[in-house]
Parts: structure tokens; C-alpha cells; sequence
């Protein structure tokens, strides 16, 4: 079969007005970026104010395999699947990152007959917004570093500053860094490190803002460090907010694209779902919600995590709730929790994982099981897609199917997108349809009231299984300066592995008898959350052996190779 990047290749592409056009955005709602890409204006919401919004699905998935399930293609086919039977419907995804583009995990923008295109430039640049979120992190980083350089007038303690560089690679040289070296006029030694830019505090503002007036509030609002006194110092202390801002004023913009069945696709922001909030814009949504029946939008790796953020961050802030939740599995990742077989990014499958085995399945569908019960916490109806390799037989789907329904799922069906795009997801959409229209009983798992532990000890033992929370003594601390400081009424947004329930990534299936360790707590109080680091998670990845990036080059005629 030919490569994703040959499917995206061979498939002509529409002017991105015509796509534009066919969804109901108006010629002046629209900022092109070429010919098959564009950003949509914020004044579209002002005309499209008193019309009713469509149906609300998130996909989520179970626990993947390193390798990850199909969650986006399977976002993007089911979007297609109801497009197919003549329901108006747009997918919002998130940007994806280079640091996985070039590191192990590979894009974000689908596979096979059910991706977003032009996929090269959705994997690499796109329009410019992940590099606007590094220049704007990184000038008020370097703001900060000048001020007290300066004379420090506003008596910052260097030793408490919380915000580093980012930079969009993965890069594990950059997490501790000696920065000031070579003498006075370089500036002053001190530890500092870098983040990825997706566990940027910008990103996440981004990702949860409402309009340009709101972005400017919530950068102005970002703890940078604290004074010798522990008041907090911030962008807007140090006079960087506006400069900040400007450099998003196109950002904030969603971006649009096509699909491979020339149908419309929002993608804008993308926060990591393991070590940020998982999750597209509230604006993408909020604007297709407006112009199609249903918006299919998708939330970072498993229930646990980006699922579990989207209803207790994203839809606290959108006022938005879900009609329906997709929840991707496959055979390999019910085997691989099992606790038999091991699945490693960069190596080849183990064939007896591909071989039929029902008592595998069987056993690694506690995983699957865990997942369904997290999402029925909200009140929300679950439909299982299980995403279909060449390799699954017919008995192993039959149990899956089974399983599911005897777990609480509404339904479980087959999506055969990657091969079929729109065709191959037709029973799903019909599955995702009458689930929008069951009973609805939507909720918060905690009350923002609740203490900052309180809140953290219910994700973890609702959320993940944990017997219980330990806390290092520097996260101890912190607790107690947020609560001081007034944070402590945000929403939790964990750092944890995307790899187990738990948090120690070895641990398949349902980790039990475990207590969840935070190592430290760090307040985001522009984007509006606090989040806890679990045991050893970092928000710098690090790069494999041999990296995506080793394949991709150009070849004689201009064209990118290699990549997928």
C-alpha cells in the first residue's frame, strides 16, 4: 500500500475558498495563507451569533501503545463518515509538533484515505502559529532576564522564576541548562531549561481563549517568578504582555484545511495531552459548532488524560458539553495490556501479536473496560470504534464488540477509515448519531471549591485507580503558595505518562495498590489551571535512536520524502 504521504500527494487538491464557501464562511471572513490554507476571522462567531449549535462529539481512545491508535484518523474518517451521509459535519484537530514529527511518533494529520491536507505543511509549518507562541514565550522570557539585568526595580528573586525558554524539538540537552556564561555582559548565571513549545502556558492560553480581548487578559496573567516578598510577578509587571499579544493577533486566528474528501477541517493549537491540557481551541469548536450539524474534535492519548481535561478544563471554559464520546482501541493495544507482549516505537511488531489471540484480548480489555468507567463518570454516552488492522480476525472484533457493550459502551463498531476514508465510516457515524440523541447528564468530576489536593486525589483515584497521593516536599510548598496566592480554585491539569494509567509507564492494563507520586505543582494562572508533575514526567522530550527525521528529505523535482 502506499505511504501516507503518497495518498496525500495524489489526491488534488480544492482552493480553499470553495472549501470555505461550501461550510458558510463568507470570502471576508477569510485569510488565506496560498492557495489550500487559511485562518478564519473571530467576526465570523458575531454574525453566526444566534444561530444553534450542532452536536458536540470528542474522541478519546484507551491507553495506547507507543505507536498510538488511530485517534485522529479516526476523528477525521468520522467526520468524513457523516459528510457521506449527508450530514453537514467538520472536524476540529490540534497542529501538530515537530518535536514528534522528526522525534518517534510521527504527524498528527490522519492516515491512509482519512487525513487533512496539504499534509506536508500541517506536519511542518502550516500558517505559523506554533513559531508565533515560541517568539512570543521566549521574548517575554528574555524580558524577564533583562529586567532584573537592569537593575531589577521591581525586586525579582531570580532563584523562583518558573518560566523557561521553549523550543519546538525534542531535546533532552536543553531541560537543565547554566544560562549568563562568559561574563557580566552576558548577563547573570543562573539554572534555567528549556520546555517543548507545546507545554508552553501561550499554547494553552491559545488553546482556551475566547476572543483577542480575553488573550490579552490571560497573558498579563502568566506567573513568571515571584519577588523577594513572594508576590508574583508577571508579563504585565515587566511591560511584555502587549508585545506578547501582538505576536498572536494572527495566531489566535483557526486555521483551515481540507480533508482527503475535500470536505472542511479546523486545526488550531495543539497542547500536548500529557504534559498540557490535550486539546484544540475552544474558538475552532465554538465556530464549527455554528456551521455544521456535528463538530468531531479530538482530545491527547488516552480517557485518562486528554478526555479527562477536555470535560474538567476545556468545556469549564467554553461552557460547551459533549453530546457523545468516540473512544478509538485496536486489537494490538488490548493484547499489549495484557502484560504479554510489549510494543516499542521503532521496532518491529512482535508477529505473535498479530496472530490471532482471544485470551490476549481478553485479558488486556480491563484497560478498555477502565476507560469506558472514566468516561461515564461525566455522564456522557461512549461509542467504541475499534480501528481495524489487515491482520484482525473476525473472532477477535466479534469479542471486542462484546466486551465493550458488557462495559457500559452504547455501541462498538468497526472503522475502517485508513482504508476507506468516509466509506469505511459510515456505520460509525450512524453508531455516533443516535448516541447524540440518548439522554445526557453531563458533569464535572470535581468542584472547583474543593482544596488543590482534594482535587488532585480525585482524578487519581476516579481517573487512574491510585489507592492513593504522595507528595514531595517541594510540591507540599507549592500547594501551600498557591493556595496563599488565591489559586487554588483553578482545575488540575495533570502531567502523567500517556503510556499507563498510572504513572509509571511499564505498568499496563489497570495498574491497583498504587499510590501516584507528585513531584511538583506549577500554577498556569493565564490559561487557568494548576498542574501537578507525576513521578518522573518531563515537558522536554528527549529523541530515539533513530529518529523520524532521519528519512525525510526533498527530492529532485522539490517534493518532501519520507515523511510518513
Amino acid at each position: 500500500m502506499q505511504t501516507d504521504l503518497e495518498i496525500a500527494q495524489s489526491i488534488r487538491l480544492i482552493p480553499i475558498n470553495e472549501i470555505a464557501a461550501k461550510i458558510g464562511i463568507k470570502s471576508n471572513e477569510l485569510h488565506p495563507y496560498g492557495n489550500y490554507k487559511a485562518k478564519i476571522c473571530l467576526s465570523i462567531l458575531d454574525r453566526l451569533q444566534a444561530v444553534s449549535n450542532g452536536k458536540y462529539i470528542d474522541v478519546t481512545a484507551i491507553t495506547p501503545t507507543p505507536l498510538g491508535e488511530g485517534k485522529t484518523l479516526t476523528t477525521i474518517g468520522l467526520s468524513l463518515g457523516l459528510n457521506k451521509i449527508n450530514k453537514k459535519a467538520i472536524s476540529c484537530i490540534r497542529e501538530p509538533s515537530l518535536g514528534p514529527v522528526f522525534g518517534i511518533k510521527g504527524g498528527a494529520a490522519g492516515g491512509g484515505y482519512s487525513q487533512v491536507l496539504p499534509m506536508e505543511d500541517i506536519n511542518l509549518h502550516l500558517t505559523g502559529d506554533v513559531p508565533a507562541i515560541e517568539i512570543a514565550h521566549n521574548l517575554c522570557a528574555a524580558f524577564l532576564d533583562n529586567h532584573i539585568y537592569k537593575g531589577n526595580n521591581l525586586s525579582i528573586d531570580p532563584h523562583s522564576i518558573t518560566f523557561p525558554r521553549v523550543i519546538n524539538v525534542n531535546d533532552r540537552f536543553l531541560r537543565e541548562i547554566i544560562i549568563g556564561l562568559g561574563g557580566k555582559e552576558n548577563g547573570f548565571l543562573r539554572q534555567s531549561g528549556f520546555e517543548i513549545t507545546e507545554a508552553s502556558e501561550v499554547m494553552a492560553i491559545l488553546a482556551l481563549t475566547s476572543n483577542l480581548k480575553d488573550l490579552r487578559s490571560r497573558i498579563g496573567k502568566i506567573m513568571l517568578a515571584t519577588t523577594y516578598n513572594n508576590k508574583p510577578i508577571t508579563p504585565e509587571d515587566i511591560k511584555a504582555a502587549g508585545a506578547m499579544t501582538v505576536l498572536l493577533k494572527n495566531a489566535i486566528m483557526p486555521n483551515i484545511v481540507q480533508t482527503t474528501e475535500g470536505t472542511a477541517c479546523f486545526i488550531h493549537s495543539g497542547p500536548f495531552g500529557n504534559i498540557a491540557h490535550g486539546n484544540s481551541s475552544i474558538l475552532a469548536d465554538q465556530i464549527a459548532l455554528k456551521l455544521a450539524d456535528y463538530v468531531v474534535t479530538e482530545s491527547g492519548f488516552g480517557a485518562d488524560l486528554g478526555a479527562e481535561k477536555f470535560m474538567n478544563i476545556k468545556c469549564r471554559y467554553s461552557n460547551l458539553k459533549p453530546d457523545c464520546v468516540v473512544m478509538v482501541c485496536s486489537t494490538r493495544a488490548l493484547k499489549m495490556h495484557s502484560g504479554d507482549f510489549e510494543v516499542i516505537a521503532g521496532r518491529p511488531l512482535d508477529s505473535q501479536l498479530l496472530a490471532e489471540n482471544l485470551a490476549a484480548i481478553d485479558k488486556g480489555s480491563c484497560n478498555l473496560k477502565k476507560q469506558i468507567e472514566n468516561i461515564r463518570q461525566f455522564g456522557v454516552p461512549v461509542i467504541v470504534a475499534i480501528n481495524r488492522f489487515e491482520t484482525d480476525t473476525d473472532k477477535e472484533i466479534e469479542l471486542i464488540k462484546n466486551k465493550a457493550k458488557e462495559f457500559g459502551a452504547l455501541d462498538a463498531v468497526v472503522s475502517l477509515a485508513y482504508l476507506k476514508g468516509g466509506e469505511g465510516a459510515i456505520e460509525l457515524a450512524q453508531a455516533v448519531i443516535n448516541a447524540c440523541e440518548q439522554p445526557n447528564d453531563f458533569k464535572f468530576l470535581y468542584s472547583l471549591e474543593a482544596s488543590i489536593k482534594d482535587k488532585i486525589n480525585t482524578i487519581a483515584t476516579k481517573m487512574y485507580g491510585a489507592s492513593g497521593v504522595t507528595y514531595h516536599p517541594l510540591a507540599d510548598k507549592k500547594i501551600k503558595q498557591f493556595t496563599a496566592l488565591g489559586f487554588d480554585k483553578l482545575p488540575i491539569c495533570m502531567a502523567k505518562t500517556n503510556l499507563s494509567l498510572s504513572h509509571d509507564p511499564k505498568l499496563k492494563g489497570v495498574p491497583t495498590d498504587f499510590e501516584l507520586p507528585i513531584r511538583d505543582i506549577r500554577v498556569s494562572a493565564g490559561a487557568g489551571f494548576i498542574y501537578p508533575l507525576c513521578g518522573k514526567m518531563r515537558t522536554m522530550p528527549g529523541l530515539p535512536s533513530n529518529p523520524c527525521g532521519m528519512n525525510v528529505d526533498i527530492d529532485e523535482n522539490g517534493n518532501t520524502v519520507g515523511l510518513f
